[in-house]
């Protein structure tokens, strides 16, 4: 099969089948997203070699419950031993053993076919495009602040970061009515947000009236200083931001402040696929450009380009 193998450098090469075992399934992706950790990895990122990828949509083709076979799938991405604590409390994600699709000791979904555990699959509705349903995974994350918080109507939010998950989190936030603002800096990217009725400030230009709550997610460590600045005292700072730069942090102001910082990750798939069925978000707006998959090296260097908003790659050639 052709896969987008990372090894040092990023190349389109033939690689074998894998071959699916007992509670796993063989999935012929469809169509798959590029995202930022995806760019951060092929700079070195995790240390990762392997196929990159993990939102996707496919149909599962072989599977040890033949009842998963022709179904439409996309799928959580983190692999737990199922043995230990976390496993057995929900928590894969935590998983010390754990493998992750495509980042972390695992070949991901940038490959004509990848293999799943069958209980991190998760079937699309009919009433939902592959456009959208590719979305699954990073829309899940921006839903698990939710699951982490409490975010009332009264209180001032700010989203700082507006690239494509910061995007999805603000119209996540949006859904519970609080006064939302969010700071970026690219125009395209914050007229958007716009379009959809949320507040926004250039990065620059973003006062120091202190808020109840910020979501980082700009990626860059210099998000963290800017939530500092606008987070009030006994405020909520929730992190979604990866980041890859060292962070100086200067813990003095976080202690007097009396500051509450909540690392946020993977979400709830469940959630997701239902919030795309009801349409409570709009995803069609944040997609630049599809390609062949044939053509997964132009389409990286689309996904560098700092103005850009998703980039797909399309199997169905």
């Amino acid at each position: 099969m052709k896969a987008l193998y990372f090894q040092n450098s990023l190349v389109l090469k033939e690689i074998s089948i894998p071959v699916f075992h007992e509670n796993e399934a063989l999935v012929k992706v469809k169509i798959a997203g590029i995202c930022n950790t995806d760019l951060e990895l092929v700079k070195g990122y995790m240390g990762f070699e392997g196929v990159l990828g993990h939102e996707f949509v496919g149909r599962v083709e072989k599977a040890a419950e033949q009842e998963w076979v022709g179904k439409r799938v996309c799928g959580e991405i983190n692999f737990g031993c199922g043995e230990c604590f976390y496993c057995k409390s929900g928590l894969s994600r935590h998983c010390p053993k754990r493998t992750v699709l495509g980042i972390l000791n695992q070949n991901g979904a940038f490959a004509e076919y990848v293999i799943l555990p069958i209980k991190n699959l998760h079937e699309i509705p009919q009433t939902i495009p592959d456009s959208a349903a590719v979305f699954v995974e990073p829309l899940a994350a921006a839903l698990e602040i939710l699951e982490q918080i409490q975010v009332e109507r009264n209180q001032d939010v700010v989203v700082i970061g507006d690239g494509k998950l910061g995007l999805l989190i603000c119209q996540v936030l949006q859904l519970t009515g609080c006064d939302l603002r969010l700071v970026g800096k690219h125009p395209k990217k914050l007229s958007l947000a716009q379009s959809w009725g949320i507040k926004t400030d250039k990065l620059n230009a973003a006062d120091d009236h202190k808020v109840d709550i910020v979501v980082e997610a700009s990626g860059s460590p210099s998000g963290f200083s800017t939530a500092m600045q606008l987070v009030r005292p006994r405020g909520t700072l929730v992190l979604k931001s990866t980041y890859t730069d060292n962070l100086e942090l200067d813990a003095a102001p976080i202690v007097i402040d009396e500051i509450t910082i909540i690392g946020s990750r993977c979400g709830p798939f469940d959630s997701a696929i239902k919030t795309l069925e009801n349409n409570l978000v709009k995803v069609e707006g944040l997609i630049d450009q599809t390609y062949p998959f044939s053509q997964a090296l132009q389409a990286f260097e689309h996904a560098k380009q700092r103005d850009s908003m998703k980039i797909i790659l399309d199997f169905d050639e």
